[in-house]
Formats: C-alpha cells, sequence, structure tokens
C-alpha cells in the first residue's frame, strides 16, 4: 500500500480527466463545465478509499483506477446538484464559485447528469476488456453494482430526498442516521467494497471493513455537521452556517455540540475497533479516520 493519503490523492488527481470522452466542441460549454468542478480540488476522499481498499486486500491500482475515477465523477455530480438553488442554493464550493454561478443553473444540471453517465461509461469500458475472462469480469461487475447501488435510490439519492423532505422540520435521531448513512455513507461504503471486489477480497475482511466504512460515513458526517458550526468559512472553502440557515435537521441542531462531539468519538472508535486485527496492515484506514474526526478541534 501507498505509504500516504497524498499518494492516493495525486494518482486520482493525475487521472481525472483522462477518462472523460472526447466531447464535440459545438458542446464545449459541457465539457468546461465538468473540468470546472472536477479540477476545483476536494480531498478525493471516496477514490482514496477504494484505491487503498483494493491494496489493501492485494489487488492493484492500475485494476482500480477506472473504478476510481467513475466514484469521483458520481460524488462531483451529487455536489453540482446539491449546490444548485433547487436544493442547498450555495454560492461557493471549495473555495470557488459554484458550477451553476459560473456556467448557468441549466449547463451545472447537465454536467452532473454528464458525470454520471459518463461514470457507468467508464466502467462499462473497462469491463469490455475481460469479457474472456469471467473471473476478472465478476470482480469488475460486483464493484460497478456496489457503486450503482449505493448510489441511487437505495442510497445516495435516497438520502437526498429525505434531507430535502426534512427540511425545516423536526425529526428522529433515527431518520437523521438513515439520511446520514445514505446521503453521506452510502458512496463512502461503495468505495471500501468496490475496492475489495476488485482485489477479490475474502468474507470476513470484507464484513470488517464494510463495518468500518460505515462507522467512517457516519463520523465524517458528524464531523461536517460541527464543523459547520465552528468551522472557519475560509478554511473549508464554503459559507458555515449554512445548515442552521437553511433549518437543516444536524446531529448538532439535534443533540447540541456535547453530545454530537462524543457521538463523533464513539464512531470513530467503532471503525478503529473493525479493523483492529489486521494490526500495521490496516494503519492508513486507522490513520484515516482519526485525522478526518480531528477536523473540527
Amino acid at each position: 500500500m501507498k505509504e500516504s493519503y497524498q499518494e492516493y490523492k495525486d494518482i486520482i488527481d493525475d487521472f481525472l480527466l483522462d477518462y472523460i470522452p472526447q466531447i464535440d466542441n459545438k458542446s464545449n460549454v459541457l465539457y468546461e463545465s465538468i473540468a470546472y468542478s472536477l479540477k476545483a480540488g476536494g480531498k478525493r476522499l471516496r477514490p482514496v478509499l477504494l484505491l487503498a481498499a483494493c491494496e489493501f486486500a492485494g489487488g492493484t491500482i492500475k485494476d482500480a483506477l477506472p473504478y476510481a475515477c467513475a466514484l469521483e465523477y458520481i460524488h462531483t455530480y451529487s455536489l453540482i446538484h446539491d449546490d444548485l438553488p433547487a436544493m442547498d442554493d450555495d454560492d461557493y464550493r471549495r473555495g470557488l464559485l459554484t458550477n451553476h454561478k459560473v456556467f448557468g443553473d441549466a449547463i451545472a444540471i447537465l454536467a452532473g447528469d454528464g458525470l454520471l453517465t459518463t461514470a457507468f461509461e467508464v466502467m462499462n469500458k473497462d469491463m469490455y476488456l475481460y469479457f474472456d475472462n469471467l473471473e476478472q469480469l465478476k470482480k469488475r461487475i460486483n464493484a460497478s453494482y456496489i457503486i450503482a447501488k449505493n448510489a441511487g435510490v437505495q442510497g445516495m439519492v435516497a438520502g437526498q430526498a429525505s434531507d430535502m423532505e426534512v427540511e425545516a422540520k423536526d425529526c428522529s435521531s433515527e431518520m437523521i442516521e438513515y439520511i446520514h448513512l445514505n446521503k453521506t455513507g452510502a458512496l463512502i461504503v461503495a468505495a471500501v467494497k468496490a475496492g475489495l471486489y476488485i482485489a477479490s477480497s475474502d468474507n470476513e475482511k470484507m464484513q470488517d471493513m464494510t463495518a468500518y466504512a460505515e462507522n467512517l460515513g457516519l463520523a465524517y458526517q458528524i464531523a461536517d455537521d460541527i464543523l459547520d458550526v465552528k468551522g472557519n468559512a475560509e478554511e473549508l472553502g464554503k459559507a458555515t452556517g449554512a445548515d442552521a440557515n437553511r433549518h437543516k435537521i444536524t446531529y448538532v441542531s439535534k443533540n447540541g455540540l456535547e453530545e454530537s462531539e462524543a457521538k463523533l468519538k464513539y464512531f470513530t472508535d467503532n471503525a478503529v475497533a473493525a479493523i483492529e486485527k489486521y494490526y500495521d496492515n490496516a494503519e492508513f484506514f486507522r490513520d484515516l479516520v482519526l485525522d478526518l474526526s480531528k477536523r473540527n478541534k
């Protein structure tokens, strides 16, 4: 495995635009809009997790890279659409104007649509290469399927819909956890499982790493909710206090800062415990969840 998060991130950044199909010059604004959001930076958490999980289980970055980039396309499309006036209505993302502020609502919607469909084009193109190797093909089908499932109406999109539905309403702690398990956690789980599938992971490792990813996803979202209250807008690259301004229900608004910070520690500890048996082999994942939990310090 790579020694640092940055090494994985650099690989993603180096190849992220390479998998985008050539777009006719007559539609060049579509490419510009897509490239604008892809090049805006970001942590690349999901594709990094996919590459790291694949190497952790004995696979190769070369095999995992198309799926990692496809996953980042899906994540980026979701951010473009999240920022639209009809949803979260944000002006800044990663320190830059949001896509619709630069290209307009219509092109931003189409850029998101283009990224989503391109993700599946990239994964299917890779699968075409293995039609004569059933074992290799099955691994890639499993990876593509878990990404599709967790990005859709049983995952991220379902969480987004519920999040919009309960805005400015009171809801249960169970509903908040459901929203975050799906809206945020589903793609994180998909990243880990897809990487493991490509590496032909055994069932025990799949179960342990899935538990890790589920807890990481919840910890990550709680840390985000805390940062929206305590964070610095300049460091975050977007406005703070946005959740409160939209009357969104978050861990913090429901439970307060102190309990939210306790929950953050709880899910972080659970993630670490899930991979404890792998000792130094899981150091990357242990350090990752611990570092993410400290973002609000």
